[in-house]
């Protein structure tokens, strides 16, 4: 669902490949000449190198993503390396803060988890990965808790939470 573009990218360009390839048969037939079918070998060999760039794209992000989930998915289960008792406190009054902070905003509970993810740092395209969902979704997600937060973007967002703290 997150490559739906590169998806249709390739299937285009298979049709392409399929059709010049056809081509470049009916033209031998006929008696082309060899320039012209080099022209059409080379759409061919162009289209080839675009399919397996876009794969090999595809397939690392898909890695990274699967990584990516499988590291958050670890840090959920692990319990913490013992942090010290004011980390402790200061971990829980500022997860008591963001809860509150948010409530006052009126977040919806996608908007506090896609929240969450934003303040730990995550781009759009890993928040869509680890969510199952497209970045277009995350942006909007995003814009929206912006305007309730009455800030102008990511960083003023993140500042917000840390502005008086340091």
């Amino acid at each position: 669902m997150l490559y739906i573009k590169e998806l249709i990218i390739m299937a285009l360009l298979a049709f392409v490949v399929a059709g010049s390839l056809t081509d470049v048969i009916y033209d031998y037939r006929e008696g082309a000449s060899i320039a012209h079918l080099a022209v059409e070998l080379s759409l061919v060999a162009a289209s080839l190198v675009l399919i397996t760039i876009l794969s090999l794209g595809i397939w690392r992000e898909s890695r990274s993503n699967r990584r990516l989930k499988a590291e958050l998915q670890s840090v959920s289960r692990q319990p913490p390396a013992s942090p010290s008792p004011s980390v402790i406190a200061a971990r829980h009054d500022l997860g008591k803060v963001l809860q509150t902070q948010f409530e006052e905003w009126s977040l919806t509970q996608t908007e506090k988890e896609v929240s969450l993810l934003l303040l730990k740092g995550l781009s759009f395209k890993e928040i869509a990965a680890v969510r199952n969902t497209l970045e277009k979704t995350v942006r909007q997600q995003a814009s929206s808790i912006y305007k309730k937060a009455g800030v102008s973007g990511r960083h003023e967002f993140s500042a917000w939470f840390i502005e008086d703290i340091l």
